[in-house]
């Protein structure tokens, strides 16, 4: 547990990115959202499947510079086609298979598109820069009540076939997390308390989804963690697995509840 904590904390460092915004905001996220894709490509090598690595990392490079330079989202559906003509390309060639392909394209989607979602919340709303940070909150609150409320409380199990360490107690110690945090969070900034009580519950119970969702693919390849990057935690995405459902949430919410 004392590994779990200072790695924590030790990830603080990386939200002065998100108070910093624009080029800081984008190159940290080029720099997380390269590191989860090598990782997600990799696990799937144990199952013999390779993905392109290369177009994974072009396509990080171009989150970055789609954002610098805030293309139209029109630009993202060309790129992804153009991508897409360049897997078919190995594939012809019989150096791919179509398995290769669509783990290629799937992480994108689910790694990089989906983490992008902050970089979005944060540069396309009038208080982005405040709104961002629920993301955040749901996200690490959710994981780090629900890791004490099922040490200290759990005794039911979740779902084992897929993650066996968490429990029905840790499950809601996560959604009571998430839920007091966001009032805590809107209560500062004056925004909407019952549309916080909607995010935090709804936004917790995502995270926990995401979380329960990238165990189910490290079950199925076969491994404990995406990586040994951060001590206690594993991977980046294994850090970041709640956040990747929570940011296009949190974004979804901002447009339909607030704007």
């Amino acid at each position: 547990m004392k590994t779990r904590i200072l790695a924590g904390l030790a990830l603080v460092p990386l939200l002065l990115l998100v108070a910093l915004g624009g080029l800081p905001l984008y190159i940290g996220e080029f720099v997380i959202v390269a590191i989860a894709i090598h990782e997600f490509y990799k696990a799937f090598e144990t199952k013999k499947i390779n993905p392109i690595f290369s177009l994974g990392y072009v396509f990080a490079l171009f989150l970055l510079i789609k954002n610098y330079f805030s293309l139209d989202k029109n630009y993202t559906y060309i790129f992804m086609f153009i991508l897409f003509i360049c897997s078919i390309i190995p594939m012809l060639q019989c150096k791919k298979n179509i398995m290769d392909i669509i783990v290629t394209f799937f992480g994108i989607f689910y790694v990089e598109i989906l983490i992008d979602f902050i970089v979005l919340t944060m540069d396309n709303f009038q208080d982005g820069n405040k709104l961002v940070w629920l993301v955040f909150i749901i996200s690490f609150m959710t994981d780090t009540f629900a890791y004490f409320s099922g040490y200290l409380f759990g005794k039911h199990k979740l779902i084992p076939n897929v993650s066996p360490k968490k429990t029905i107690e840790g499950s809601i110690g996560g959604i009571l997390g998430s839920t007091i945090c966001c009032l805590i969070f809107g209560y500062i900034f004056k925004l909407d308390m019952a549309l916080m009580i909607v995010m935090g519950i709804i936004g917790s119970i995502i995270a926990q989804i995401g979380d329960l969702f990238a165990s189910s693919i490290k079950r199925y390849v076969g491994i404990k963690d995406y990586g040994n990057l951060i001590p206690g935690h594993g991977g980046v995405l294994d850090r970041f697995d709640s956040v990747i459902l929570v940011a296009p949430f949190v974004y979804s919410a901002v447009i339909f509840f607030m704007k």
